[in-house]
């Protein structure tokens, strides 16, 4: 079976069924809960737990995330369609990754006319 959203093969026994579509798990998922970028709870709840762990800049996020941050740092600010085809990610990687990141205040959205870039937080 295929997944209606990401069109990637569903092992049998792990679809999902919603509005009529079949998905994934991480679509399902995706779709039910989207990732929230602007969440200041999550944000004060990562940054708080990132203190108590002693971790700051990019300690404790995964290999993506780190590539990520670090790619936007080279670039200075990057739109989300040139990371998601950088790093050939779906535009839901992206969003999970991007919605960490921002949650832990590495990273944030800024608009430049019609334009959202990510750049580094400050």
């Amino acid at each position: 079976m295929i997944c209606a959203k990401c069109l990637e093969e569903i092992p049998a026994g792990e679809e999902m069924q919603l509005h009529g579509q079949t998905l994934c798990e991480d679509c399902f998922v995706i779709a039910v809960e989207p990732p929230k970028t602007c969440d200041v709870a999550a944000v004060h709840s990562a940054v708080t737990h990132r203190k108590m762990s002693g971790q700051s800049g990019t300690e404790g996020l995964t290999g993506l995330q780190k590539k990520i941050y670090e790619f936007v740092k080279e670039k200075g600010k990057v739109t989300r369609p040139e990371i998601a085809a950088h790093f050939e990610l779906k535009d839901w990687e992206f969003e999970r990754n991007f919605t960490v990141l921002r949650h832990c205040e590495l990273l944030k959205g800024t608009k430049e006319g019609n334009t959202i870039y990510i750049t580094i937080m400050n």
